[in-house]
């Protein structure tokens, strides 16, 4: 019986063809890496809104959230899908664990005291680097499927199923959030209230395993080119010296001047230096890999640059206000007053008596 996916092999094995069919499972995940973006930046812009709207004091951060459009995340999502479209597997799978050695390093030197906002804005810079190692994850476990496009066609339904379902969790919290918090009125802005505050924790542990599976994908793609040891050793040692200097100039550059301005700066620096080494190990897709790295890491900063100011605040997040609020103040401490003060009251109450 004819069928669809037997189409393949009943056309003639030209190289257009092939070359078509490569392009398509390139844009299928690319498509699949600026889901899992969407996602991880909607969850994130939820976590922040519902801090901003239990603390009266970040008023104007909560308008800044609330003004974002819609047609601006179909846009953020079209180029990051034109993005991973383009960069190649290689440059995609140097990303991933140049990310993953700077992520490692800044969580074993953070305190247990001040966690919150380094991680916060871990979480906030890991977009790219998410996005690149759902990619390098694809291309490494769909390499040689039978069906390598039906598959990624149904990896693409269900990223596309959690991106929609996160976008309208993220519409729904900014336009309707207070309003049902207050009234206790629906299950979702309840729950978001009462268990907000573990929302860093969730989006932390599906970013290890992304991120551990990235790895694992990124290692195997890039020895795939190596045909000796000798050029694996060539190729890893001078990138392990790059990796490590790029992470210790970046601690050191962000512990002395936080901000939007020095996240820019470490993000030419390291792909600066990744352009540098790939100029002596690599080729040219490779450089010009790099140069796409460098516009979506850009791009990606564009749009959390309200998030990463709210990382700056210290006290944020802030403790829920529904617990203690200026309009309902706690009832103060009775007094301590002699024992005859309250006698008298007693016995002024007993009618017919004069002191």
């Amino acid at each position: 019986m004819f069928s669809l996916l037997s189409l393949p092999s009943w056309l003639p094995s030209l190289p257009t063809l092939e070359w078509g069919s490569s392009l398509l499972d390139c844009l299928l995940q690319g498509l699949i890496g600026a889901f899992g973006v969407s996602v991880l930046s909607n969850l994130l812009k939820v976590y922040f809104f519902v801090g901003c709207a239990n603390d009266p004091k970040r008023q104007v951060e909560k308008e800044r959230l609330q003004g974002r459009w819609a047609s601006l995340e179909m846009v953020h999502l079209a180029g990051l899908t034109l993005i991973f479209t383009v960069v190649g597997a290689r440059v995609a799978a140097l990303v991933v664990l140049e990310f993953s050695l700077r992520a490692v390093s800044t969580l074993l030197s953070l305190g247990k005291g001040s966690r919150g906002p380094e991680q916060l804005q871990l979480y906030l810079l890991s977009q790219y680097s998410l996005g690149c190692g759902l990619t390098c994850g694809l291309s490494f476990l769909q390499e040689g499927a039978p069906h390598r496009t039906l598959n990624l066609l149904l990896s693409l339904g269900l990223a596309a199923l959690l991106g929609t379902s996160a976008r309208r969790l993220h519409r729904h919290v900014c336009r309707l959030y207070e309003l049902h918090s207050s009234q206790q009125y629906c299950g979702v802005c309840l729950g978001l209230l009462a268990g907000a505050d573990g929302l860093p924790q969730l989006l932390g542990r599906a970013l290890a395993v992304a991120f551990a599976v990235g790895d694992l994908a990124a290692v195997a793609l890039i020895n795939q080119d190596f045909l000796s040891t000798s050029e694996a050793v060539r190729f890893w040692t001078p990138l392990t010296i790059c990796y490590t200097l790029l992470v210790i100039y970046m601690q050191e550059e962000q512990r002395l001047r936080p901000g939007m301005q020095s996240q820019v700066q470490t993000v030419l620096v390291r792909m600066g230096g990744l352009f540098v080494l790939l100029l002596t190990v690599g080729r040219w897709l490779d450089l010009l890999g790099i140069v796409v790295s460098l516009l979506g890491e850009l791009w990606c900063l564009l749009g959390v640059r309200t998030l990463l100011d709210l990382c700056q605040i210290q006290d944020f997040p802030s403790q829920r206000t529904s617990e203690a609020t200026p309009s309902q103040p706690l009832p103060s401490a009775p007094e301590d007053r002699p024992l005859h003060t309250y006698l008298r009251e007693d016995l002024r109450s007993v009618p017919g008596h004069a002191d």
